[in-house]
């Protein structure tokens, strides 16, 4: 069903009725010369609004798409004010026929994500977009979910990007309710209480996070705003955010003031500001208030259990607190020594206060990071996370953080059902948490569910649209699914903000496609970026494999075993010797990294980089004996 609606068309009938009744009627004779196009069936007009049935989604879209290109056209070559400008929705439902006319949810739908089209624009349900992707030259970016009048579920909804508009995003689009709150910036004499500033910010994210109509952009991606001169317009393109709050902090021995503003993006106008002037142990009500207050602002009413989480205590102990901030900003460097003295930062807080769960939390995340990144054993790091997560829990069940760590923890143990249960709680209970969407993402991989671990890792990078990790992984599933134009479009985008992983990906994908001279050429540019990074030797063996010199690739691998000890060097070497051809090799390799639980899945699964190991017998072997240890999990 498709509907639309002529925009201001009720303010231009009270200005000039004449002239608003002859642009009516051009509007229904140009709609209605595209309809029989696209086999569109014209329902009814009300007002000045049209409902359309289609047999079709793909041409509902096309139609849609039509009628706003001649409408472009024409308004191109008008005075402002006989410019005519209609909003389209078009949702995929069904309907109940009726006396030459429609009723039902789709109908109801339609109609009401019309009016979040902006001016000139198209949007579209996820049914619709489910249907229409990759079958069009149409960019679609996703608005979020949307709670709709008189709809049970939210609504994913999406909004067709046409060729005409700028490549940036236009302000009609972004949503007041989604927020970046930008690092508050450190006024105390001591230069070392930065991190108490950065603690402060990721502390805010974490309360407004907790009012679930809000969406707030991670810390992560907001840290890279550190002390900017950009302007909120700038700013609320880049992160897609209608909203910013930002503000200062001052630390004097037992005191803190804290200064805070809230701004709408495109008027840079203030919504609010407030100072705060208080002893350090009302850090917490500082917090809970100016959550409070961004709410109240932003027109959303908080329930008792939103309320009640946000005003919650994490520890009694100042002390504790700041030692716990100091380790969630260690935690934030992603190094190996700030790993370590994150450690030990937040055992000292566990001391002062053992009922702390965040800083429970925190050590768990430590031992997670640690694993992952081929710090520390997996035998070693794995049980010390899940021992910290699971103690975390039972201090605060209710603890987001910790769901999304144990998580992770239950990932690297390959129990994915476990995995998936704690993500989706942490999604529950935080829905602007994107680790928790990251690892939905890598079980539905898992389960063979690639749309759904597209749509997960999209809502990640959604919330967290700065951070390579999440960037990188988003143009790899885009690859590894299949869908190499949303790949290439994900790619141009992402080259100047996270280019290392950007060319990563790039250098795989012209390995694909056998351009050998384009993938030596972006691996030279990874490379070069990120040179201590694993992927830079593994790679280096098996671009020598591709390129028939077998000593080179033999070469890489003897410095894998040098440089990697342990298990985590087990998928380069099988990926080297994949290139090699040595199948043989290769399998026994992904065998010992399945045994020792650091195989990395989506490569041997899904990367059309090793598509030739996947029609071998020995793949359907491998499969059987992993599928068993998800379920022994």
């Amino acid at each position: 069903m498709m509907f639309t609606d002529v925009v201001g068309y009720t303010t231009l009938t009270q200005r000039n009725e004449a002239l608003a009744m002859e642009l009516l009627e051009e509007q229904r004779a140009l709609v209605r010369s595209l309809l029989p196009r696209h086999g569109g069936r014209e329902v009814k007009t009300i007002g000045d609004a049209f409902l359309v049935e289609f047999e079709s989604a793909l041409e509902a879209v096309r139609c849609a798409f039509d009628i706003q290109q001649s409408l472009h056209e024409q308004n191109s070559g008008k005075e402002i004010e006989r410019r005519m400008m209609l909003r389209v929705g078009v949702h995929l439902g069904d309907v109940i026929h009726s006396q030459n006319d429609v009723y039902g949810d789709a109908v109801n739908i339609a109609s009401r994500i019309e009016p979040l089209a902006p001016p000139g624009g198209v949007c579209i349900s996820s049914q619709v977009h489910d249907h229409i992707k990759n079958k069009t030259d149409f960019r679609l970016t996703s608005l979020g979910y949307k709670e709709l009048k008189n709809v049970g579920e939210p609504i994913e909804v999406f909004r067709v990007v046409f060729p005409w508009e700028r490549q940036e995003v236009t302000g009609v689009v972004l949503d007041k309710k989604r927020i970046a709150v930008l690092p508050f910036t450190n006024l105390s004499s001591d230069p070392e209480e930065g991190y108490f500033a950065d603690g402060v910010t990721e502390e805010l994210i974490t309360s407004i996070s907790g009012v679930r109509q809000l969406t707030v952009i991670a810390r992560t991606s907001v840290m890279g705003y550190k002390g900017t001169t950009k302007k909120a317009k700038e700013i609320g393109k880049e992160l897609e955010v209608g909203t910013i709050l930002e503000g200062s902090v001052r630390k004097a021995g037992n005191r803190v003031r804290i200064t805070a503003q809230l701004i709408d993006v495109w008027s840079e106008g203030h919504l609010w500001a407030q100072n705060y002037d208080r002893q350090l142990e009302d850090i917490f009500a500082i917090q809970s208030e100016i959550a409070e207050k961004v709410a109240g602002e932003l027109k959303v009413r908080l329930v008792e259990e939103e309320k009640r989480v946000i005003e919650q205590r994490p520890t009694g102990n100042t002390e504790a607190y700041t030692l716990y901030l100091r380790g969630k900003r260690l935690l934030g460097e992603r190094t190996e020594p700030a790993y370590r003295q994150a450690l030990e930062v937040l055992e000292k807080a566990i001391d002062l206060d053992p009922s702390f769960a965040k800083a429970h939390a925190g050590i768990a995340e430590c031992y997670v990071y640690l694993v992952s990144d081929g710090y520390e054993a997996y035998e070693r790091a794995a049980p010390r996370a899940e021992l910290s997560a699971k103690k975390a829990l039972s201090l605060n069940p209710e603890l987001a953080e910790a769901h999304a760590t144990l998580a992770n923890v239950d990932f690297l143990e390959d129990n994915i059902a476990g995995s998936e249960a704690e993500a989706r709680r942490a999604v529950e209970l935080n829905p602007s948490l994107p680790e928790a969407h990251d690892v939905l993402s890598d079980t539905a991989m898992l389960k063979g569910h690639t749309d759904e671990a597209v749509k997960a890792i999209e809502a990640a990078y959604r919330l967290d649209p700065a951070v390579p990790r999440i960037v990188g992984r988003l143009g790899r599933i885009y690859f590894n699914a299949g869908r190499e134009s949303e790949a290439l479009l994900h790619w141009e985008k992402t080259a100047q903000l996270a280019p290392a992983d950007t060319y990563r990906n790039m250098t795989e994908y012209y390995l694909h496609k056998g351009d050998i001279d384009r993938a030596k050429e972006y691996y030279a540019k990874a490379a070069n970026l990120e040179p201590t990074n694993r992927w830079v030797l593994w790679m280096k063996g098996f671009i020598a494999a591709r390129t028939g010199d077998r000593n080179g690739a033999l070469a890489a691998i003897r410095e894998i075993e040098a440089k990697w000890l342990g298990a985590t060097n087990l998928n380069d070497i099988a990926f080297v010797y994949y290139a090699m051809g040595d199948l043989d090799s290769y399998f026994a390799y992904v065998n010992r990294a399945t045994d020792q639980h650091t195989l990395r899945y989506a490569y041997v699964m899904y990367s059309p980089l090793f598509a030739k190991a996947r029609e071998d017998p020995r793949y359907q072997s491998f499969l059987a004996k992993a599928k068993k240890m998800f379920e022994a999990a």
